[in-house]
């Protein structure tokens, strides 16, 4: 065990109070999407520095969430998307979002 660290162990604890809030309450991108996972959509992309697919649409359900990335599945033929938030302008949903984290 290293005794050189528990002083600065000992020193910065904290109470419950003081903690941050939980990610789950924050309302970011990621945990918005994930909260509406298998929700049709249609989700539009800008590839800056690209004349070719400079500006594109996708249409389809969000199957999974990460932290810069997200999946999308195609209902027309069944194949699967990830796309990264970087290149994400903004997405219309054919139903209603939920944005509750409790």
């Amino acid at each position: 065990m290293d005794t050189n660290n528990q002083s600065i162990l000992q020193g910065s604890q904290t109470t419950q109070s003081s903690l941050p809030s939980p990610i789950a309450a924050q309302t970011y991108l990621e945990n918005i999407l994930r909260l509406n996972i298998g929700k049709l959509g249609t989700f539009y992309f800008t590839y800056t520095g690209s004349t070719d697919w400079r500006d594109r649409a996708y249409k389809g359900t969000i199957e999974q969430v990460g932290r810069d990335h997200f999946i999308v599945r195609d209902p027309k033929n069944q194949k699967y998307y990830i796309f990264q938030f970087v290149y994400f302008d903004w997405a219309e949903f054919d139903e209603p979002l939920n944005f509750n984290t409790r």
